[in-house]
């Protein structure tokens, strides 16, 4: 079996929840994946403190890498990370991503992605969203990249936040190509 390099970057929008998740499950999975690398952005590390209350992030077992730390192995191409997912992505990366700016680790591992053709998943947490924010999208999603808002659903009637928030992050390991147990549709 085929175990996947993964970058995840959590960016300062609102939706902590969904990257503790996906963090979760990531750990869960581990006999699925090579390696996991983690960047977060200084947002990122005050609204999860502020949402979920405390900084579990920082007892994750992946290794977390500064916003600007261009030596982070999945910098380059040659790394090769399989796959990156931005959880929650906020709507000024989305741009940034959108308009070939790498000014930082998350923009410049994005652009990696995206330029060897390898997968994309950007959990977009904002809502309403412009004409520009739509036009960004599907200028990622022209590029290779997909959108995944962080829409959830309700028919596996899910009980607390966790569960919740699990609707969407099962949908992106199912996109990542993870085998996981879930709730499927009429099953």
């Amino acid at each position: 079996m085929k175990k996947h390099k993964i970058v995840v970057a959590i960016t300062g929008a609102s939706g902590s929840i969904y990257a503790k998740v996906l963090l979760m499950k990531l750990q869960q999975l581990s006999d699925q994946i090579e390696d996991v690398g983690i960047v977060m952005s200084d947002n990122a590390k005050q609204i999860w403190k502020f949402e979920i209350g405390d900084e579990t992030y920082k007892d994750i077992p992946y290794t977390i890498y500064g916003k600007g730390d261009f030596n982070a192995p999945f910098a380059s191409g040659s790394a090769k990370y399989d796959t990156m997912i931005i959880c929650p992505c906020s709507m000024g990366t989305l741009g940034r991503i959108a308009n070939g700016i790498s000014n930082d680790l998350t923009s410049r591992a994005a652009d990696v992605v995206l330029k060897e053709r390898r997968k994309l998943i950007l959990i977009t947490r904002d809502t309403p969203i412009s004409l520009i924010h739509i036009n960004n999208m599907k200028t990622v999603t022209e590029a290779g990249g997909i959108i995944c808002p962080a829409s959830p659903s309700f028919y596996s009637q899910p009980k607390t936040f966790e569960e919740l928030a699990a609707t969407v992050i099962d949908r992106v390991l199912d996109l990542i190509g993870l085998e996981h147990k879930t709730f499927r549709w009429n099953e």
